[in-house]
């Protein structure tokens, strides 16, 4: 099997271009909020959450709906539905015995649009 390693292109100057560095430094977010940002952009790293997001996307739906779309138990979608609700990306509202979920707001759709536009731009 060929193994394809991307190249990361080096500096080979020894000057700091300290005007640019410090222009970042001060625009540069703390620790804690890229820590969270890291943290949000985690959650997108599981295939069940972002199928889950995506039907979302196009429904407000029950645990049992999002079970049978996905063909799995709804104790894994109660779990995964978890992770997302402690990020903030999805809401639910009850009526009467029946939780439904729905992407929390806008932006929820938005990261999925630019999302969808970043990885379809290779496909040309």
């Amino acid at each position: 099997m060929t193994e394809r390693r991307q190249v990361v292109e080096n500096c080979d100057c020894d000057v700091i271009h300290s005007e640019i560095v410090d222009q970042v430094r001060v625009k540069m977010p703390e620790t804690e909020v890229l820590y969270k940002l890291a943290e949000l952009f985690k959650v997108f790293s599981d295939s069940t959450r972002v199928k889950i997001l995506w039907a979302l996307y196009e429904s407000e739906l029950c645990v049992c709906d999002i079970s049978v779309l996905l063909n799995m138990t709804q104790s894994a979608i109660s779990h995964q539905l978890r992770v997302l609700k402690q990020v903030n990306l999805v809401k639910f509202r009850r009526e009467g015995k029946i939780v439904f979920y729905s992407l929390s707001d806008d932006h929820v759709q938005q990261i999925f649009n630019q999302a969808m536009n970043h990885i379809s731009e290779g496909e040309i």
